[in-house]
């Protein structure tokens, strides 16, 4: 099991280099298990025991197995991740031509560690909007072949490169594509449209705009003497948005089961398919529509966000809590913070040890230093939209916000196994 669920986890990163990408698997995958497509413009039919599946912006979806008996009853088993990852994304209007070089310019999203992404072998993928025989349309894009990379500096012409350096993202980060001639002009939109004609046999007229992020080409493998490690890009968070997706056609509930995975967490998830935003609020009291129907269900029900933990570094080991230092390979973590980053209460702590407990899976604490600042997830803002109890959860990593993360091998298969037997639980606290 360990083994094919890494497979599966390395080939969703690939199919996945930006949140529409990822998104766009996800809904293949549902498709596959018989998921039906509902439509947020249409009125809706839903049956007992359906399965359905709702998009936003390309980018965020929530995925609904409903139950034989009603959630007012039983409550809802919600998982909640999120499709985004640091990146650098490509600006309206990119062309940098400069010393017979053709280069684009970037904007930094998110909280990316910049270091890493020197010297990579980039592509490039996203969404672009575009007219057709007067019509405005959009499209998936991905080059997939490496087109651009930034290089370092020489340490010739940098003699404090290892001491340790600012990073411009205006004048640094700028991939390189090509080399061009004197007067020779590239326009970008015109690359995009020859990239639609190659890709998707498609003759625009014009590119209207695009939402473009450059990534790593290299892909994800399973390393280490003996396999122990997952490396690849985006872990955070398409690692937890897969073991959600595992569990939710693994699980064949009696109860309602919910998968939300949502974009812009990486950048404080303030957006109308954003968890601060009222994308899955809307979609439950939609399928809830009596007031207080809704809110008893919800009362009945529990969250588990999933998002990447920090696992203890062996080079930095001081930057944890000695009590709460998260192990690769050693199962979830619980995540715990008393100024509310993180939305876990005793209750909810305590019936996620249960499930792990009865299914034989280690899991482990995390509690960020005393003396250093709490990173935050989707799980703080959908318990405050929508009154859920909720626990935050998250495998240990290494290399977080890294154009390249570390996992552990075996932790995959862990929460799988949990969140299956989550959404399959008959009695909530």
């Amino acid at each position: 099991m360990r083994d094919a669920l890494n497979r599966g986890l390395i080939d969703f990163l690939k199919a996945s280099p930006t949140p529409f990408h990822a998104t766009a698997s996800i809904v293949r995958r549902l498709e596959a298990a018989g998921y039906q497509r509902l439509d947020e413009r249409d009125s809706w039919t839903t049956a007992p025991a359906g399965r359905y599946y709702v998009t936003r912006n390309d980018s965020s979806i929530i995925a609904i197995q409903l139950g034989k008996q009603s959630p007012l009853l039983g409550g809802l088993r919600i998982v909640g991740a999120h499709t985004d990852s640091p990146c650098l994304r490509v600006k309206p209007q990119p062309e940098l031509q400069r010393h017979g070089f053709l280069q684009l310019g970037v904007e930094v999203y998110g909280g990316a560690l910049l270091a890493p992404w020197f010297d990579r072998d980039l592509s490039l993928a996203g969404r672009v909007t575009f007219r057709r025989d007067g019509k405005v349309e959009s499209q998936l894009i991905d080059f997939k072949l490496p087109i651009a990379i930034v290089p370092n500096l020489a340490i010739h012409l940098n003699r404090g490169a290892n001491e340790g350096w600012p990073i411009n993202p205006q004048n640094e980060l700028p991939p390189i594509l090509a080399q061009v001639a004197g007067d020779e002009r590239v326009d970008f939109r015109a690359v995009l449209t020859e990239q639609l004609a190659r890709e998707h046999d498609l003759n625009a007229d014009v590119v209207l705009d695009y939402e473009l992020s450059f990534y790593d080409t290299q892909d994800a493998a399973q390393i280490g003497l003996h396999g122990e490690f997952v490396a690849g890009a985006r872990l955070d968070n398409l690692l937890s948005c897969f073991a959600g997706l595992q569990a939710l056609l693994a699980a064949d509930s009696d109860e309602t089961c919910v998968l939300v995975c949502t974009d812009h967490e990486e950048v404080g998830s303030c957006s109308a398919c954003g968890a601060d935003g009222p994308m899955l609020e809307q979609t439950l009291q939609r399928l809830l529509p009596d007031h207080a129907d809704y809110v008893r269900s919800i009362q009945r029900s529990l969250l588990i966000s999933a998002d990447n933990a920090h696992g203890v570094h062996p080079n930095y080991a001081d930057k944890h809590d000695g009590n709460h230092g998260p192990k690769l390979n050693a199962g979830p973590v619980i995540k715990v913070n008393s100024n509310q980053r993180y939305a876990t209460n005793s209750e909810t702590a305590g019936f996620f040890r249960h499930l792990c407990m009865a299914e034989e899976v280690p899991v482990q604490s995390f509690v960020v230093r005393s003396d250093m600042g709490c990173g935050s997830t989707i799980g703080p803002i959908t318990a405050g939209h929508l009154g859920v109890r909720t626990v935050d959860i998250g495998l240990p990593t290494f290399a977080m916000h890294s154009i390249r993360e570390l996992c552990g091998s075996h932790d995959l298969a862990h929460l799988v196994k949990v969140l299956t037997a989550f959404y399959r639980s008959r009695d909530l606290p």
